[in-house]
């Protein structure tokens, strides 16, 4: 694997950041948190339809731009750097999850997909489009059971990434994939509080609700994808949280110095810029493993672990080096360690 962007990446990184950087003057992370949706619209709107960013990993054949998941990470990184709420994790795990139907495994982007079913198809080329939002319950999770009568789902799944803003969602039931429109007669979904406002879940109860069957899958393929996107989110917030404490120590003065001249601290963040550096190779290995035509999933976790780990290490030390300014609620350094916790719990492989 060759840990290095191509000048097309580069690109993309440098257009999802310059967008970010410029719509946050118009509304900023607190007003985009706070709006009905969470997150905000008019920016996902243009990094849907203007830079494509939910057709990055679905084939030309159904409306993609054909190119890889390693696209859609690097993506993921430049907003989990910034904690741009938005559908994103929901719309690229539900592509991908897609693309493991019939087979269990991604085929590989760029290919036409053998056996995928047309509910399926339609479904890759509305994500593509931008046209719907989707998003996939984790299989597994503790306390969750659904049953399946035919095409009838019953039961209740406590907590979904990205499911109040939803139109579909992704349900794994033993081994077979269906998609349930929220609306449909039966399905109630329930915005959850949480530690981290920049994030959305939602409970779902289903009372007979009627989904719409789209083939087999490994149960527990769902997991591998969300946990290689937590890694991207994880390893973008790390660079950014290191980056800002080391800004923050050149311009904070003591005792006529800035802090960032002692030698103490220059070797604490030494240490962090080490956690960060070692979390965005793995996150880069846990994305290209899952190209790969068999995932190997426990070197998958490991990099959600180490992410996890890294990140809220960093995290903790942002705070503890901004010193009083960081636990005010002004600051965003809350809002990076809540992400940092928050992001540890989703996806693990014990779930």
């Amino acid at each position: 694997m060759r840990f290095a962007l191509t000048e097309e990446q580069s690109d993309l990184v440098a257009t999802v950041h310059t967008l970010i950087g410029k719509r946050a003057r118009s509304m900023d992370l607190r007003a985009a948190i706070s709006t009905p949706e969470g997150y905000d619209t008019t920016l996902w709107q243009t990094l849907a339809e203007q830079i494509g960013v939910t057709a990055l990993a679905i084939p030309e054949t159904y409306g993609g731009i054909g190119c890889s998941y390693l696209e859609a990470h690097l993506v993921l990184e430049e907003l989990g750097a910034t904690l741009t709420p938005s559908p994103m994790v929901g719309s690229v795990l539900a592509s991908e999850v897609v693309q493991g139907v019939s087979v269990g495994l991604p085929t590989g982007n760029g290919r036409k997909l053998p056996g995928l079913s047309e509910p399926a198809a339609q479904l890759l080329t509305d994500i593509a489009d931008g046209t719907r939002l989707v998003t996939a319950a984790t299989a597994g999770l503790s306390g969750v059971r659904i049953s399946a009568s035919g095409d009838r789902l019953t039961g209740t799944i406590p907590t979904v990434l990205d499911a109040p803003a939803a139109d579909t969602i992704l349900i794994v039931v033993e081994d077979q994939l269906f998609a349930l429109d929220r609306t449909a007669p039966g399905c109630t979904v329930t915005t959850t509080p949480t530690l981290d406002p920049t994030l959305r879940l939602g409970e779902i109860r289903l009372a007979d609700a009627r989904a719409t069957r789209l083939g087999s899958i490994d149960p527990a393929y769902v997991t591998t994808v969300g946990a290689t996107m937590m890694t991207a989110l994880q390893a973008g917030a790390a660079r950014e949280a290191l980056e800002r404490t080391v800004a923050y120590l050149k311009e904070r003065h003591q005792f006529g110095r800035p802090l960032g001249s002692f030698q103490a601290l220059k070797h604490r963040c030494a240490d962090l810029l080490v956690q960060v550096e070692t979390a965005r190779t793995m996150s880069w290995a846990a994305a290209w493993e899952l190209t790969q035509p068999a995932p190997d999933r426990r070197l998958i976790q490991a990099a959600k672990t180490w992410c996890s780990d890294a990140f809220s290490q960093v995290a903790a030390e942002m705070i503890q080096l901004h010193g009083g300014v960081a636990i005010t609620w002004e600051h965003d350094a809350h809002l990076y360690f809540k992400r940092a916790h928050a992001t540890a719990q989703l996806f693990r492989g014990d779930t």
